[in-house]
């Protein structure tokens, strides 16, 4: 049966995939607005330490951007729209197809936040326990009642593989978040996983995105003999059907209220009960064309281009 909790737990999630996606906002720099080609990447680390010492010979600095206006997410049987999603990181690459991913500063995903569906009283009422009864009586006042949810990034992403991106079938990465809900009885340190058991989203594109790609100059500007490319795969459906829910923490007076929004919302919830759609994923990569010749300064000479195209 569909219930108001169930449609509450969905939608506190809905807003954390992106993957396009498949965290919490923010960047190396701040977000900021980019010239021409340069513009899906406002959040790219370009200035963290690995970015910059990226050398160019054996090891390559690129900026990947993945964004996704809608999709849908499902728990059990509850299935719930997904706002905006929006995942950035840098990627540095190694010999052998190995790769590191680095995050902006304050995280890689950035969502927008959920009203949760019926508030604290989908979320936890009724109930036949006289504590959490007491609670839903209470909740008649509008502002006692909205739940707001919050994607946030935790940990960095890892596992990235770039060709997994152009095709169908294979996770592209693997990324950690947890959700944040708020509410003034649930406290402000309620939230679902963490980063010690966090959410662990495998996106992967279930539909195959149109390919192309672009040159560009180190300000943005469209040059057919650039130095900068940029990869569009766009598009494509991504899905995740292997992530598991870990329950809630920190919800209420020293967790007091973890087990009850747990009993409501069927937390945790396993892998293979869970599933996450994203419509029309418009993934970008930017990289240069020649690394190897500004070697062995290739990183920072990025970091330069990506400044030169601010606004």
């Amino acid at each position: 049966m569909r219930t108001g909790s169930n449609r509450v737990r969905v939608g506190l999630l809905a807003s954390f995939t992106a993957l396009a996606a498949v965290t919490s906002m923010g960047s190396a720099t701040a977000a900021t607005t980019l010239n021409g080609s340069w513009a899906p990447f406002s959040r790219c680390p370009v200035d963290a330490p690995a970015m910059l010492a990226a050398d160019g010979a054996s090891d390559t600095a690129i900026c990947v951007s993945s964004h996704s206006a809608s999709g849908s997410i499902k728990l059990g049987n509850t299935e719930v729209p997904v706002g905006a999603s929006d995942l950035q990181v840098g990627v540095v690459t190694h010999p052998g197809g190995l790769s590191t991913v680095v995050s902006p500063a304050e995280g890689a995903l950035v969502a927008d936040s959920a009203k949760v569906p019926g508030g604290l009283l989908g979320l936890m009422c009724p109930s036949d326990v006289p504590v959490i009864t007491g609670i839903c009586n209470t909740l008649s006042d509008v502002s006692l009642n909205r739940v707001t949810a919050t994607i946030e990034s935790v940990n960095s992403p890892t596992d990235f593989q770039l060709v997994a991106g152009t095709t169908t079938g294979k996770p592209i990465l693997t990324l950690p978040v947890r959700i944040h809900l708020e509410n003034p009885l649930l406290g402000d340190k309620c939230y679902i996983g963490s980063s010690s058991d966090p959410i662990l989203l495998k996106p992967q594109n279930l539909t195959q995105p149109a390919i192309s790609s672009e040159k560009f100059a180190g300000d943005g500007t469209l040059d057919a003999a650039g130095p900068m490319n940029r990869l569009n795969l766009l598009g494509a459906t991504q899905t995740d059907t292997t992530y598991s829910v870990p329950g809630t923490n920190g919800c209420g007076l020293l967790g007091a209220l973890n087990w009850a929004v747990n009993l409501k919302t069927g937390l945790p919830s396993a892998s293979g009960n869970n599933n996450v759609t994203l419509d029309d994923a418009q993934t970008y990569v930017a990289t240069m064309n020649k690394p190897r010749d500004a070697a062995p300064d290739a990183g920072k000479l990025l970091s330069q281009y990506w400044h030169s195209a601010a606004r």
